[in-house]
């Protein structure tokens, strides 16, 4: 099998358009442009022949790779350090908001001694399905132009002299102490850089983009423990919105595996309702106004575009279109063969309840605490929450995108008792006119869940309706505030979760069952569903536990911050990458684990 560079081995850049995935050793093995579910042009993690990269590294072969941030930042710093010297590259994509976006920038610095380095740019547009030319301006100057319906082109301007065979380009390059090189690659502009204000627009633009990002993150309002650590989930949560149209994506990649070796291979370079509405969510509590609002806006979009008697879907694409086809990249051999490479998502026309308690949720978080909303998006809403009342009892796939069937699950009944009690909430905030049906139906829900969905012998809530299993999306029942989480049927419930789906603290979503899934293979633990365990832990009381499995997590993360989906049984990292819904999990718990300590002991006694 080739050598595939472990998931976690990565970080990434990003300019609110879309996000390079960067090895720790200098290649760029991930990027799709110019959007988020743009076509790939680099796609090496998932087939290293056929995908594409662009490295930068030393020819050295005894060699060892550091990466980090620069603190409060997305600037990602990848380090080389040897015998014979000691050298940097300093990635970074000037963002939308101010630069427009489109281009990435790689800064090659020698720090001390000398060093020979290899540059190698070989895109691959299209998924690796369409061929392209090569146009060489000048030794500085080279233009990309892909062939076929999707036409794009980059160029790649750099301060070395640049050569190019097979539709490839090269250099080799020395550098001394002290010594710089810059590349820029970016879609072909107007106005381009010439190669005389390269290194003035690099130095200019590293500035301007570190001084964005620590703008950005010192406007959290957050200043509890585990700081750091929040302050990088919320920093790689901004890198996967976009700019342009205020949503957000559950995940920037496409087809990293679940399972390794096995089918569970998905895209989630969409906005989910669910997964956006939890990353405002978790932005909201961190003072993040701007972000809300734009997703809000984006929503509010949505529902206007709804038809009479219509619903909201659970997914749409990045500006709100529903083209979300699934195919299979057949040419494409996968994450450490992984197949099927799959784009696009064959679940958005999913029947998913919970969709509508995690908007209106987020909805009641943002009126009451950002902006109220307008009586015309209110009009929208209060619609859908009559769809919900109309339709809450109908069989679901459920949060978990199920494929062998529609089940009648419990999360997506306590998700839609949710979406009918925050919208009874927003209407009495604003003394808006209230269906008297909404308290009828919401506590129809109550009593369902707690009467066909309690089973006394486990002493548990079930999954889903005659089950004998249970399901760690039922941690949210206290988070969501349907029980209390010290009630004694919920402790009942959260010891039984503990005996069937906790392992060394960390969470598996459900015991993999195939009739439900409609799946073969195994997968991970869920990072959220540990992140929301440790959660239940501290509101039920239990400190010196949550705070130990809270800081084990962390643990896990790789070296610049960052989780993908799952968890292997090595502490290897499953699943897209970096996975919107971990991050947010992170800083639910640590804000809420934060809140139960300082209860405990308030910072007053300590002076």
């Amino acid at each position: 099998m080739k050598h595939y560079q472990p998931i976690e081995d990565y970080g990434i850049i990003g300019d609110l358009n879309t996000v390079a995935l960067i090895s720790k050793r200098g290649s760029i093995d991930f990027m799709c442009f110019p959007d988020f579910d743009s076509p790939s042009i680099f796609a090496a993690m998932l087939d290293k022949d056929k995908g594409g990269f662009f490295n930068i590294h030393p020819i050295l072969e005894d060699i060892n790779h550091k990466q980090l941030y620069l603190p409060e930042t997305n600037v990602l710093l990848t380090r080389f350090l040897s015998d014979e010297g000691v050298a940097e590259i300093t990635d970074f994509m000037p963002e939308e908001e101010n630069y427009g976006g489109k281009e990435i920038i790689r800064r090659v610095a020698c720090i001390k001694g000398k060093m020979r380095f290899k540059l190698e740019c070989c895109p691959r547009f299209d998924y690796a399905r369409a061929n392209h030319t090569i146009t060489q301006i000048n030794e500085h100057e080279v233009i990309f132009t892909s062939q076929g319906s999707r036409r794009l082109m980059l160029r790649l301007l750099s301060s070395v002299p640049l050569q190019h065979r097979n539709g490839d380009v090269y250099a080799e390059f020395t550098l001394g102490g002290g010594g710089l090189a810059d590349f820029m690659l970016e879609e072909v502009a107007q106005k381009p850089v010439q190669i005389e204000e390269l290194r003035s627009f690099v130095e200019k633009s590293l500035f301007d983009n570190i001084n964005y990002w620590k703008n950005w993150t010192g406007k959290c309002n957050y200043r509890g423990r585990w700081m750091e650590m929040v302050h990088r989930s919320a920093l790689a949560l901004k890198l996967m919105t976009s700019y342009r149209y205020g949503s957000i994506v559950a995940a920037p990649t496409f087809s990293l595996p679940e399972d390794m070796g096995g089918e569970r291979n998905w895209d989630y370079r969409y906005t989910w309702i669910r997964d956006a509405s939890f990353t405002i969510y978790a932005l909201i509590n961190l003072g993040y106004k701007k972000e809300a609002t734009a997703f809000m806006r984006w929503v509010e979009r949505q529902c206007n575009e709804i038809p009479d008697g219509d619903y909201l879907r659970l997914m749409y694409t990045l500006d709100g279109k529903l083209d979300l086809q699934e195919i299979e990249l057949n040419h494409l051999e996968g994450y450490k063969q992984s197949r099927p490479v799959r784009i696009g998502n064959g679940a958005y026309d999913q029947i998913q309840l919970d969709i509508y308690g995690e908007l209106l949720d987020s909805v009641y978080l943002y009126d009451k605490y950002v902006e109220p909303i307008s009586y015309g998006f209110w009009q929208n809403l209060s619609r859908q929450v009559e769809w919900v009342c109309n339709n809450w009892q109908r069989e679901d796939e459920g949060i978990w995108e199920v494929r062998g069937g529609k089940r009648k699950f419990l999360y997506s009944r306590l998700l839609c008792w949710v979406a009918i009690d925050r919208g009874m909430r927003i209407a009495h905030n604003h003394s808006y006119p209230l269906n008297p049906s909404w308290k009828e139906e919401r506590d129809k829900i109550f009593h369902t869940i707690h009467h066909e969905f309690w089973d006394e012998e486990l002493q548990s809530f079930v999954q889903f309706k005659g089950a004998k299993t249970v399901d760690a999306a039922t941690l949210f029942m206290p988070i969501i505030r349907f029980i209390s989480p010290t009630d004694p049927k919920w402790l009942s419930t959260l010891k039984r979760i503990e005996e069937e789906l906790v392992s060394d603290s960390m969470v598996y979503r459900y015991r993999p069952d195939e009739e439900v899934e409609g799946l073969t293979g195994g997968e991970g633990t869920f990072s959220m569903c540990t992140f929301w365990y440790v959660e239940c832990l501290a509101r039920a009381g239990q400190l010196n536990k949550a705070t130990l499995f809270f800081e084990k997590m962390l643990g896990y993360a790789n070296h610049v911050g960052l989780y993908a989906e799952q968890l292997g049984v090595k502490g290897e990292h499953l699943g897209n990458f970096p996975q919107a819904f971990t991050h947010l999990g992170l800083i639910s718990a640590a804000l809420s684990l934060n809140k139960e300590l300082n209860k405990e002991s308030p910072r007053d006694s300590l002076l």
